[in-house]
């Protein structure tokens, strides 16, 4: 079996990003499914993502730029695991335990710095522990952090792999 070039690799995960950013839009505005500020921040890493493995895909360097790139798509998806991550443990917590509902991240956005902003929305509240879409029992959390996880161990594999 011939494993697919590392050019072809990442233009694999660039046209992955492009069909994760249709799924997230069309649930977005077909559905009107809102994304709460996580949600938001998947889908910062998720471009991340395919963005880096866009210009890996395009420059096509040799072993030693293949790694780099390799290294910031995977921390970038490691981004993703870790806000997915936290979103999930979000939605599985009982009731009592769910932050209250806050300002949306427009508002934090206009209002505090920016690190403030990261804070607050790592920490996650109300809105994002809310399950509005599941499919084959997983809601869309669960589902995302699936996907980092695997976008993950193909960085690590362009990392390690030989040719």
């Amino acid at each position: 079996m011939t494993l697919p070039s590392p050019r072809l690799t990442n233009v694999g995960l660039f046209l992955f990003m492009l069909a994760g950013m249709a799924v997230a839009l069309f649930l977005q505005h077909h559905d009107h499914l809102e994304p709460c500020p996580l949600c938001i921040f998947q889908r910062v890493s998720l471009m991340g993502v395919g963005l880096i493995a866009l210009i890996a895909a395009l420059h096509n360097p040799a072993a030693l730029g293949r790694r780099l790139y390799a290294g910031l798509a995977m921390l970038a998806a490691l981004a993703g695991v870790g806000v997915a991550g936290r979103h999930v443990w979000l939605q599985h917590l009982p009731p009592d335990e769910v932050p209250s509902c806050g300002p949306g991240l427009d508002y934090w956005m206009e209002t505090f710095p920016f690190q403030e902003v990261i804070q607050k929305v790592l920490r996650g509240s109300g809105e994002c522990a809310k399950v509005d879409w599941t499919l084959l029992g997983f809601s869309l959390p669960e589902w995302t952090l699936l996907m980092f996880t695997g976008l993950t161990v193909v960085a690590v594999w362009q990392i390690v792999r030989k040719n």
